[in-house]
């Protein structure tokens, strides 16, 4: 892999900020560039790198996919403008949705998620803007999994043999590439963004449809949204390094009021990590997998069953798809 980690014993925050400030500024010059907000630690991290290194010559966009968590879109925009980086939120939800219809196949969804944001979201972007540049956090762990064909991220283009600048028009600058999570999230803090923002637990590139298994539509994102809620507002306190909840595709039997329910199955996860390469399930007392059960169940229309994963990475992976 022609991309060379740095490992978080030999980064220096402080420099790593003045050296990708400069090369990034170098890189744009006198033109603009596009940058991609999804409100996720990395892309978040990329958002105030580079609004310390082009100022207004970045126009920072949050693509609101209809994907994302309940009242992520508003809450994302808003925390980015109060550290003074100017977001405009456009409003991606039809064009989504199409793209995933009929489709089931992990990899099939992850392609029309990155065809969506790269060729049709992006790439108009860009055309319209006039900036030849796209920032995005792709870090370290995106690369690695998707060059040893573990799974493909939707945001790992050049390490695929993609020119982008022949395919969609624009050049991509990803000055996270060579951290994992940790360093990231090092590079955060002397960034001086809020806790809340650097030390988030990780997100998927493709939002909540990486947590439904099968077709992803509507209804079945707004299924799994209610299921996070839960999942997030429980397991907030455990020190977890990431925990979701999964929408499976198959409904299995259950019974509700004394009749029977062909409803639902929700699996949970909840890891324990440092830096993704591995992980284990979290050891969560069973009282409070009782708890989540039951608030799923009853808050979650048509859930009638809540598992938790208890294999670990290997041979599991973090993500669901």
């Amino acid at each position: 892999m022609a991309v060379e980690e740095i490992k978080i014993e030999d980064l220096n925050p402080h420099a790593f900020i003045e050296e990708q400030c400069r090369l990034i500024s170098e890189e744009v010059g006198s033109s603009r560039a596009v940058n991609a907000l999804s409100g996720g630690v990395d892309s978040s991290v990329t958002t105030m790198l580079a609004h310390r290194a082009l100022g207004p010559g970045l126009l920072t966009y949050f693509i609101d996919n209809g994907l994302m968590r309940e009242g992520e879109p508003e809450s994302v925009v808003a925390g980015m403008r109060n550290l003074g980086v100017p977001v405009v939120s456009l409003d991606a939800r039809n064009a989504f949705f199409s793209a995933l219809k009929g489709k089931t196949d992990p990899e099939e969804k992850r392609q029309a998620i990155t065809d969506t944001f790269y060729r049709t979201i992006f790439g108009t972007l860009v055309r319209e803007s006039g900036a030849p540049y796209l920032l995005q956090g792709t870090i370290y762990t995106d690369v690695e999994e998707t060059v040893a064909g573990i799974k493909r991220q939707h945001n790992i283009l050049a390490q695929l043999g993609i020119d982008t600048e022949k395919a969609y028009g624009y050049k991509v600058i990803e000055p996270l590439i060579r951290l994992r999570k940790p360093g990231v999230r090092a590079v955060g803090k002397a960034l001086g963004m809020p806790e809340n923002m650097y030390k988030r637990p990780p997100f998927p590139g493709p939002a909540l449809a990486a947590r439904v298994i099968g077709e992803v539509t509507p209804e079945r994102i707004a299924l799994v949204r209610k299921a996070t809620v839960v999942v997030e507002e429980e397991l907030e306190g455990v020190g977890a390094f990431q925990f979701m909840a999964i929408l499976h595709e198959d409904r299995v039997t259950g019974m509700r009021n004394g009749k029977r329910e062909y409803g639902f199955q929700i699996e949970v996860r909840c890891w324990d990590s440092q830096d993704a390469v591995t992980a284990a399930p979290t050891r969560l007392a069973f009282d409070l997998l009782l708890k989540l059960a039951g608030r799923i169940t009853s808050e979650v229309p048509g859930v009638v069953s809540v598992t938790y994963n208890i294999t670990p990475k290997p041979p599991s992976t973090i993500e669901a798809l």
